[in-house]
């Protein structure tokens, strides 16, 4: 049995992955920022370190979500949850001997050379550059900056302390129908951006099952986290060589009705 906590529990990528582990072989412990109604989780402020050791108590794997999650945020506001709290995540898993961590990266720690322009960081130039797991960062947004700045936390923790780190750059979760809406009246910047950086719901499911579970040849370990898109410029080649991951969903596909309408639970 293994003792995975998810923090950041009630936003749309915890939500989603509330399934992904089976009970039979994972106990989940699920924390946010408050409590809510629908989601049984337990409040953590991740800006608290002392609070933030005592969660993980007895915790092998911690997949850290938790962090304000808007490109368009400013620098005040992230601050906070994104770089001290990040920090406080690494802390506390080494306090713990916590096996693993899996942060919640983004795309948008590498979309600055594709994107149309620095205020819409959703939007993707006609014919983007292929972004490998190895390249260079290069973020588009102070949210970005604090991804990057979170790989490189991983990157420490890895090396000087021995942890299991899986910086996993997470692309854009919608429902099939969230992405036909977005795709609609969206001009063409906007719709490629879509298209490149959809992960379905399924996906990401297996996705973050995958990054929490998979033996690790190397740590830290970038993966891109997206679906199977025929208009992605995210290389996911080396996710699924070193996690195992195996999406299934592609948004053309989904665009052109050649996908059914299925964002439930399907296998991992």
């Amino acid at each position: 049995m293994t003792n995975i906590a998810i923090t950041g529990a009630a936003g749309n990528v915890g939500r989603a992955i509330v399934d992904a582990f089976p009970a039979e072989d994972h106990e989940l412990t699920l924390f946010s920022h408050s409590e809510t109604d629908d989601l049984e989780t337990t409040p953590l402020e991740i800006t608290d370190p002392a609070q933030f050791s005592d969660a993980l108590e007895g915790q092998d794997v911690v997949i850290h979500l938790a962090a304000i999650a808007s490109p368009r945020a400013e620098w005040d506001e992230l601050r906070g949850p994104n770089i001290d709290g990040l920090y406080n995540a690494f802390e506390a898993a080494l306090e713990n001997d916590l096996e693993r961590v899996v942060f919640a990266s983004s795309n948008h720690a590498v979309n600055m050379r594709n994107t149309v322009s620095p205020i819409r960081p959703e939007s993707t130039v006609g014919t983007p550059e292929i972004v490998r797991p190895d390249g260079a960062t290069d973020p588009d947004t102070y949210y970005g900056v604090t991804k990057v700045f979170g790989e490189a936390m991983g990157s420490y923790y890895a090396k000087r302390h021995g942890l299991d780190v899986v910086n996993l750059r997470i692309g854009w979760l919608l429902t099939r129908d969230e992405l036909r809406e977005e795709c609609q009246d969206r001009d063409g910047a906007g719709e490629r951006y879509a298209r490149a950086m959809w992960i379905s719901p399924g996906d990401c499911r297996r996705l973050l099952n995958a990054a929490a579970t998979a033996t690790l040849e190397t740590s830290p370990l970038v993966a891109h986290g997206i679906s199977d898109n025929a208009e992605r410029f995210l290389s996911l080649s080396e996710t699924m060589q070193a996690l195992g991951y195996r999406p299934t969903d592609d948004a053309e596909a989904v665009l052109n009705d050649e996908s059914d309408d299925r964002d439930g639970l399907e296998s991992l």
